[in-house]
């Protein structure tokens, strides 16, 4: 008979260390993590090819974070010029308390309004009270997690720069008839689209950080390890996950330790020469092209436990971040725009065939 309570399901979440394949992907994603600054990443692909499996699978890789305990905005409690008023109240009269909580993907759903991305503003409230008056939407609860937004290509245009400025200045800005109210709102941003459903604006395209680009498997050894891994996660999770805990706990340990290690990764000045001569052969628009690979390489390196950038990290953080930056991906196949990229690097090279000598000898 029903007692009145509720058992809590827990939901077990499919582990990022038994994805098969899509390693390009997982990189990406891995690399974001290591280093926000890059900017997020951009997952294209048809369906059913891991993207939202492997975005999810992500948090758990992921350390704990520490909080002000009740705070909507998951306040810093080491970083107190940014806090809320609350958290300036609740400091002010010995109330304020920390905790540490799991990372987690705060998901966007298609069709959302802007109140509930950014937050809507009691205006009369908020002449009294500042930041009291503000109801927090997504981006309050994204700070210092991942934001995932599947579909992005089919989000509204207003939406999409409300995240993209949120994400480039670390700050979201309601402003409601002359009164302003923010917060921070530093994120993790992951898009997921299927091409075919329509393309993203080039603006759009060139303000996250890198892209990829995701198939179905056609190996049939790979495709019968997919289905043998989801049959036994379909029939025993726990007894799945388990199986997979070593291997979690190592990819945890290492993208820590990369964390650690990438404010001291050394750049070598011929490999700065060398990104910048590649995107200028590719005819990439901005400066942003030059500054994502720069962070790219660097987070690549001390993943790869190099405490001298190589030409290889540079090589691989090249193709994450320029593919959409040239060819505007609606005029070149995937397949032409790789072998631009392939060729502007190689020309460099045999233009300057000292840096691949230095490199090797650093």
């Amino acid at each position: 008979m029903y007692n009145g309570s509720i058992n809590k399901l827990k939901k077990f979440i499919y582990p990022f260390t038994a994805i098969v394949g899509q390693e390009e992907m997982k990189l990406a994603l891995i690399l974001n993590v290591i280093n926000p600054l890059i900017g997020g990443v951009l997952i294209r692909g048809e369906r059913g090819t891991g993207k939202s499996t492997a975005v999810r699978a992500l948090a758990n890789l992921l350390p704990e974070i520490e909080v002000n305990e009740g705070c909507p905005f998951n306040d810093d409690p080491y970083h107190p010029e940014e806090w809320c008023a609350t958290c300036i109240e609740k400091s002010k009269n010995g109330l304020l308390k920390s905790i540490k909580i799991p990372m987690k993907v705060v998901n966007l759903p298609i069709g959302c309004s802007e109140d509930r991305v950014v937050g809507s503003l009691d205006i009369e409230c908020a002449i009294r009270e500042g930041s009291k008056a503000l109801e927090p939407g997504i981006l309050a609860s994204a700070n210092r997690n991942i934001l995932y937004v599947d579909e992005i290509n089919l989000l509204s245009d207003h939406i999409i720069d409300d995240l993209l400025d949120a994400a480039a200045f670390g700050v979201n800005i309601v402003e409601r008839e002359g009164v302003s109210v923010s917060h921070p709102s530093n994120f993790i941003l992951v898009g997921s689209m299927n091409p075919e459903e329509g393309e993203l604006r080039p603006q759009i395209l060139d303000r996250l950080g890198l892209a990829v680009e995701v198939k179905s498997i056609k190996d049939t050894s790979e495709r019968f390890k997919i289905l043998k891994n989801v049959d036994e996660f379909d029939s025993n999770p726990k007894q799945f996950i388990d199986k997979f805990k070593d291997a979690e706990q190592d990819l945890q340990n290492k993208i820590v330790e990369a964390k650690k290690l990438l404010s001291n990764i050394v750049m070598p000045q011929e490999l700065m020469e060398l990104i910048v001569e590649v995107c200028a052969k590719l005819n990439v628009e901005t400066h942003r092209g030059e500054i994502t690979i720069n962070r790219c390489s660097k987070a690549l390196a001390a993943f790869n436990k190099h405490p001298i950038v190589q030409l290889e990290d540079v090589e691989t953080a090249i193709r994450l971040a320029l593919r959409t930056r040239i060819g505007r991906l609606g005029y070149s196949s995937p397949g032409e725009i790789e072998e631009k990229i392939n060729q502007a690097i190689q020309q460099s090279l045999e233009e300057n065939p000292e840096i691949k000598k230095k490199t090797m000898s650093s």
